[in-house]
């Protein structure tokens, strides 16, 4: 079997002859970017152009895993809107050209921060990122799905109750271990789904993580990584984005055990208050709505885990985030057991 490298000499898991054809020819730079647990994404550099690719990883996936074509729809669709997002480019279903349909969007030249901590930062900026950040998801969360084409998006109603029977059946398909505490939270979150009284956009992963931001500035220029995105109850996403004042900085760059005040990085309950004062959905934040994100979170990692074992992880460091699963279960029941935000 073939192999192949970017210009670092990073093993990529297509052929550049074929995207230099699909391109029309010339010389073509690949640099493959390796951080996440995603849809593996690519700086290409066509005829002095930089645009980025993403491609779903090789090898088995689960089913509805590495929604490619989603994530280019849903972009499409936010184009010139109140959320920022790359200029889509292309999107090729053909698995033929690069061994599974790909899309290209424009490249923003920004950083993106994996830390909730946002390292680097001042106190003010980073103040600034989090209400950019409640600004931005205030904003998708008020975006009229069926009017900018996405009435077909996703089903709308009984969210929870179809996610929770979705997230129970990846698990058992990806599961490498027992744990009592999902199969507990599995019966739980089935028995006791809220009412859904508002339906929006949901990106699926809105987290620090998956913002551009404007070099040297707490601007965010792009929200990326949609390949969770649906249409469903906007308490998903901000549920998602507040598990991170759950976990430490060695569990995904997370909040807890950090003086997040001296920081300026403020509370969870001020974050939602300040998404609220942005037009974000004034629904209350329910223990249901956490351990949610948190459980899929589980699974999430769980999955990583078992395609760390095939060798088909995306990232270095898939053994150490797949074994994250356990630890946000267990966060999950904690969350239960205090029954309060």
């Amino acid at each position: 079997m073939n192999q192949y490298y970017d210009v670092n000499q990073h093993k990529i898991d297509f052929n550049p002859e074929n995207l230099i054809k699909y391109l029309g020819g010339g010389n073509v730079q690949i640099t493959r970017i390796t951080s996440g647990q995603s849809n593996p994404t690519y700086c290409v550099e066509h005829k002095g152009i930089k645009m980025a690719l993403r491609k779903p990883p090789s090898g088995n996936k689960l089913p509805s895993a590495h929604a490619i074509d989603r994530e280019y729809r849903v972009m499409s669709a936010l184009a010139d809107g109140e959320v920022p997002v790359p200029k889509m480019l292309y999107f090729e279903a053909n698995s033929d050209v690069l061994g599974s349909p790909f899309m290209m969007m424009e490249w923003l030249d920004g950083d993106v921060v994996a830390d909730s901590d946002l390292p680097t930062f001042k106190p003010s900026a980073r103040t600034k990122v989090y209400e950019n950040s409640a600004k931005v998801l205030a904003a998708l969360h008020n975006v009229d799905w069926q009017s900018v084409g996405l009435g077909k998006f996703g089903r709308s109603e009984f969210f929870f109750k179809r996610h929770v029977e979705r997230w129970a059946r990846q698990w058992k398909l990806s599961k490498t271990r027992e744990d009592k505490n999902i199969e507990e939270l599995i019966i739980w979150l089935g028995d006791n789904i809220p009412k859904e009284a508002h339906t929006s956009i949901v990106h699926g992963d809105f987290r620090i993580g998956n913002l551009m931001l404007a070099k040297g500035s707490s601007s965010i220029i792009g929200v990326l990584d949609w390949e969770l995105s649906t249409i469903g109850c906007p308490m998903s996403d901000l549920a998602h984005f507040c598990c991170f004042w759950d976990l430490t900085g060695e569990q995904l760059g997370g909040l807890a055990g950090i003086d997040i005040q001296s920081l300026g990085i403020p509370s969870r309950q001020n974050f939602i208050r300040s998404y609220r004062a942005f037009g974000g959905v004034d629904l209350p934040l329910l223990p249901f709505h956490r351990a949610f994100a948190l459980f899929r979170l589980a699974i999430i990692f769980e999955g990583i885990a078992a395609r760390n074992k095939t060798g088909q992880a995306s990232g270095k460091e898939a053994e150490s985030v797949g074994a994250l699963s356990a630890a946000c279960a267990s966060l999950a029941i904690n969350v239960l057991s205090e029954n309060s935000i």
